[in-house]
């Protein structure tokens, strides 16, 4: 469970929008996550949508923050906060903040992204040094990529066991392909009640944190919100689990299953 708690959660959850000319959000949008380790609560984790501008541009300022609660907060100690910056009308991301402590292990960085001279400066304030990429096309960052794929991408387009890649920017390792494979559609039973949902495994790199490449499995609701529902991933150690535990200022109806 080291390290990777929020970073789990949140890579693996991305979804698709049925309707590229709907959006699937709005201001005000608040999730939030209760995340297991075994038999432990391990944690909570939120993603909340405001409004901010940059260069007097309005943007979406998205705020992602997890932090281990109760008994697990004894063992393993983490208090992560992500931030991103992205465009209202095309989700370019125009500012990615990732500030965290995981038992000890701490990163502080910001990335800024000049779409007019394809380029991206990372600012690691921690170890005081800069690093410049070249962006590529439909480059995203780690929260941003979430919010564009839920307005980007069509149901009708997607095939069992075909993947969505997309290219990603939120740390010194550089631009990389992350790819989402599509599983079908599959019916859960959550604490409100039967949810119908789209089932997708990211595809991650196996080693420390991961079982095996395909160690996580991922449920988004099947409505026009494409919000995440749940999320599995067996570890090298253990597996973690996360639940839809709250939500708030959803733009669409979330559709539940009446018997």
């Amino acid at each position: 469970m080291k390290r990777l708690i929020l970073l789990a959660l949140i890579i693996s959850s991305f979804s698709v929008q049925a309707q590229s000319s709907q959006s699937a959000f709005k201001t005000g949008e608040w999730l939030k996550f209760r995340m297991h380790y075994g038999f432990l609560n391990a944690s909570f984790a939120t993603l909340q949508v405001n409004s901010a501008t940059i260069n007097n541009k309005p943007v979406y300022h998205v705020v992602g923050h997890g932090e281990t609660t109760g008994v697990a907060s004894w063992f393993f100690k983490v208090d992560d906060t992500y931030e991103s910056y992205f465009d209202k009308v095309d989700g370019k991301p125009y500012r990615f903040v990732r500030k965290i402590d995981e038992g000890g292990y701490t990163k502080d960085v910001e990335i800024n992204f000049d779409h007019d001279t394809s380029k991206a400066e990372l600012n690691d304030k921690k170890n005081k040094k800069k690093l410049n990429f070249t962006l590529e096309d439909n480059i995203q960052d780690l929260i941003s990529a979430f919010y564009y794929l839920r307005n980007n991408y069509e149901t009708e387009d997607l095939e069992i066991g075909k993947a969505i890649t997309l290219k990603m920017l939120y740390d010194d390792d550089g631009i990389f392909n992350f790819k989402l494979k599509y599983l079908g559609l599959e019916v859960l039973n959550t604490k409100y009640g039967k949810v119908e949902c789209l089932k997708f495994r990211p595809l991650v790199q196996s080693g420390r944190v991961f079982k095996e490449q395909e160690s996580l499995s991922l449920w988004v609701s099947n409505d026009d919100n494409r919000i995440p529902i749940r999320i599995k991933a067996d570890l090298a150690v253990g597996a973690i689990k996360a639940d839809l535990d709250g939500y708030n200022g959803l733009k669409h109806q979330f559709k539940i299953i009446m018997d």
